[in-house]
């Protein structure tokens, strides 16, 4: 078993795991951890095994934030501090920028950095134990734009601001009923329910699941009606191989085999 830190797991019925890996320290992401994440999601995107992510942490936590021991080396100086927050939005960046399917998996605390990861995953299931919060106004820090903006997206300006003012955990009853989470279910249930339901879409088109990805940002940057690169999107779709696939295995009444991944 690795002790890398954060890792990818090997693909498994089309599911793989980015897993943060510092239990003993309830998964708090140091700076060496943020810089390893990108790698990691380009490792999964050129793997054609992977059709759906999911993010954990081990032991029983997802994450605890970043790493506060290192914020006297980290925010040092100006010059650090962009460093710093540099490497954090790369990583939060890149796996909400994810080509494929992801889902967040969260069990025990997701705080501060850790609930940023969990924002930027598509869907978040969360055990009904977890604890989620986003800290920075206990430290007197901002939170930055990108986490910010993903956060609204989630639950509204009015329930990000009231999360941020107050810096509050909140229990998975709560979060579901704020939209900050998908799905609760109790502990025992949570991986079963994220395999499962990782299965459903593994099972459908890769083409259509990612094309999705695509026009939900679309939607999400404010564009409203077609261009187009929308339009070819969705004649290209009709020129590909899932679609003929999906017909003719419509018309003879079995499950489709893809060939897109």
């Amino acid at each position: 078993m690795t002790t890398d830190p954060v890792y990818l797991s090997p693909a498994a019925d089309g599911l793989a795991w980015l897993v943060l890996n510092r239990p003993g320290k309830r998964n708090a992401l140091d700076q060496a951890m943020w810089q390893a994440i990108p790698p990691l999601l380009a490792r999964a995107a050129a793997d054609p095994g992977i059709k759906v992510l999911g993010v954990r942490g081990a032991g029983g936590c997802f994450a605890a934030g970043a790493d506060i021991a290192e914020f006297g080396t980290a925010y040092a100086t100006r010059d650090s501090t962009a460093r710093y927050a540099a490497d954090i939005a790369a990583a939060m960046d890149g796996l909400a920028d994810f080509a494929k399917p992801s889902i967040a998996l969260i069990e025990g605390a997701c705080v501060g950095g850790g609930m940023g990861l969990a924002l930027a995953c598509d869907l978040r299931f969360a055990a009904d134990t977890a604890r989620l919060g986003i800290t920075p106004a206990k430290l007197g820090l901002v939170y930055p734009l990108g986490d910010t903006k993903r956060l609204v997206q989630a639950v509204g300006p009015a329930v990000a601001k009231d999360l941020l003012f107050t810096g509050r955990l909140v229990d998975a009853a709560e979060a579901l009923s704020l939209r900050l989470v998908n799905r609760v279910v109790p502990a025992v249930e949570l991986e079963q329910a994220v395999l499962d339901y990782a299965a459903q879409v593994a099972a459908t088109s890769q083409y259509t699941a990612r094309a999705t990805k695509r026009m939900v940002a679309h939607v999400l940057a404010g564009q409203v009606s077609d261009t187009p690169g929308t339009v070819a999107e969705f004649l290209d779709a009709v020129e590909g191989e899932d679609f003929q696939e999906g017909l003719r295995a419509f018309g003879e009444k079995r499950p489709p085999r893809f060939p897109y991944s």
